[in-house]
């Protein structure tokens, strides 16, 4: 292993290649020794399996990051199986470029599926190998130095659908983008047809967040530009769930813990609105999130269901520390009372939202949040919330909102 050194302050990169010709290792390292990371440098001259496993040093294993080159020219087979043996090995801190002189489409896409982020033909073009190492230092400084500024990150579950879990996040959203002009991202983490660009009137089926996850292995702020949709003129950002029955899956857990915690250095808030249920992906969102509330209304099904949630949660030991039970269209003269909430959920009511159905059944219908001018508790509520996470009393006067109207 060779050991390039850039500085104690360096982020740690492990580059290892691949059955890559002597010559073209040399050029490689040359090209990756000018950026600024301490460089771990392992070649090795045969191909991985769980049956032919290689040595990693433990330098290379704990490095912040790692950048493999593998070559698919002499058994493009044994390729793909190293790049998913890779995969396996390192998880969300490796980034995989295949070598190969045949760029064939077929290939590349088989590639791309086993876990490669990027595909470049031979002779090396080293311009273009430069330019993959730039686009991954912006991301590995991003996410793998973790910036003491990362915004947070809330997460919203509902108890049961139906319980208003999406309009509250898109008004809090709103309250905190116009109100205190934070720059805020809402993600409708919905597996498919979600309704958070439907409520903001906005056409969000360019901009879903399941497909900015499959590019995050290209991810920086430029990428992230292009898949935004932009709410009315204030800092607000959407990325949408499809909008179509069906389809696949919307990554694997690593992606989207790697996804979401560069979203969080590029917002001061990032908002998730989520599936009712914590399968791996969910939960990962859970772990990275500062916190993370689960919604309900005060009837039985949905305190039923409340409960058997925070059961959940509890006993896997997830979300202990920020878990906050929010009661929806709550009102005084509800035939279950909070004491008996609390009791059935064993937890204390973070907060409670006063119901007002008719003006959020208009707010919906017209693609235009309820704004903080509007006299009523539901705002008031709102306006308490969002001054809690700013955790600042100083409000801005928020500009008329633009009328639109949602056609579907």
């Amino acid at each position: 292993m060779t050991d390039l050194r850039q500085g104690s302050d360096a982020m740690g990169v492990a580059l290892i290649t691949v059955n890559v010709e002597q010559v073209t290792v040399q050029r490689l390292t040359e090209i990756a020794a000018q950026m600024p990371w301490n460089l771990l440098q392992s070649d090795f001259d045969y191909y991985f399996s769980v049956d032919k496993r290689p040595y990693f040093t433990q330098k290379a294993i704990d490095a912040e990051a790692c950048l493999a080159i593998v070559d698919f020219d002499k058994d493009p087979n044994l390729a793909l199986e190293t790049v998913a043996f890779l995969s396996g090995s390192f998880y969300h801190k490796i980034a995989i470029v295949a070598l190969s002189s045949a760029v064939d489409p077929e290939l590349v896409l088989e590639s791309m599926r086993a876990g490669c982020n990027d595909f470049l033909g031979k002779p090396l073009d080293a311009a273009a190998f430069t330019d993959t190492l730039h686009r991954l230092n912006k991301l590995w400084s991003a996410i793998v130095m973790h910036p003491l500024d990362a915004g947070k990150i809330i997460s919203f579950f509902g108890a049961k659908g139906g319980v208003g879990t999406t309009a509250l996040a898109v008004h809090l959203a709103s309250f905190l983008a116009k109100d205190f002009k934070k720059k805020v991202l809402l993600i409708d983490n919905h597996f498919q047809l979600g309704h958070v660009a439907l409520y903001l009137a906005l056409d969000g089926t360019h901009h879903t967040f399941r497909e900015l996850v499959l590019s995050v292995n290209r991810l920086d702020s430029e990428l992230l530009h292009g898949f935004v949709a932009s709410y009315d003129d204030c800092t607000l950002d959407i990325l949408s769930s499809p909008d179509v029955y069906g389809g696949e899956p919307k990554g694997d857990s690593e992606a989207v813990e790697q996804t979401v915690e560069f979203l969080s250095t590029q917002y001061d808030f990032v908002l998730l609105d989520c599936d009712a249920n914590f399968e791996d992906t969910n939960l990962a969102i859970i772990e990275h999130s500062h916190s993370v509330y689960l919604v309900a209304t005060p009837e039985i099904g949905a305190i039923r269901d409340l409960s058997r949630y925070v059961d959940g949660l509890i006993q896997n030991k997830q979300a202990t520390d920020k878990l906050h039970v929010l009661i929806n269209r709550y009102s005084s003269r509800e035939a279950i009372t909070t004491e008996q909430i609390e009791k059935a959920i064993r937890l204390p009511i973070a907060r409670k939202i006063s119901n007002d159905y008719l003006n959020l059944l208009n707010a919906i219908n017209s693609g235009v949040p309820i704004l903080s001018s509007v006299k009523s508790e539901f705002s008031k509520d709102m306006l308490r919330w969002a001054t809690s996470l700013v955790g600042s009393k100083e409000v801005s006067t928020p500009t008329p909102a633009k009328k639109f109207f949602a056609f579907f």
